[in-house]
């Protein structure tokens, strides 16, 4: 079957990397219940840079040891009302990037949100799963087991 590409069995947990801001093997939740992905980070806010909305944000926070300091800047995002884990709505900032999982590299949406309270600082959802994951619940890092 040319053409089709396989498709990859992870865990419920996972280690990924997002190697165009330098951080590698974040733990990530993959949860089929959640439609994005969702990054940990603070100090997010825009600002008016020569009349251009520049968006800012630092990966993380200082509680991680991955944590360090570095102030992302983007200008092209877009804003979304999306449900969070207790069910309510709130308003995210949306950018692209690319995220490693295991051996694959794909460019995705993803939204910036303030994961400080949650277990684990990245969340993968079905979006990025679909036709490219398959999630095997029962188990935990398999890419980091089989790699």
């Amino acid at each position: 079957m040319s053409g089709v590409k396989p498709i990859l069995i992870i865990g419920r947990l996972e280690k990924v990397s997002f190697p165009d801001f330098g951080f590698i093997n974040l733990d990530a939740k993959i949860d089929t219940g959640a439609y994005t992905a969702a990054l940990h980070c603070h100090d997010i806010e825009v600002k008016k840079e020569n009349g251009e909305n520049i968006l800012h944000f630092k990966i993380l926070d200082p509680t991680h040891p991955e944590y360090n300091e570095q102030d992302f800047r983007f200008t092209s995002f877009a804003e979304k009302n999306i449900k969070n884990s207790f069910g309510d709505f709130e308003r995210r900032y949306i950018i692209k990037t690319r995220i490693k999982i295991g051996r694959k590299i794909v460019k995705t949406s993803i939204s910036l949100s303030d994961r400080g309270n949650m277990r684990y600082p990245v969340l993968i959802g079905r979006k990025l799963l679909k036709k490219r994951f398959i999630v095997d619940v029962a188990e935990s890092y398999i890419l980091k087991k089989t790699s």
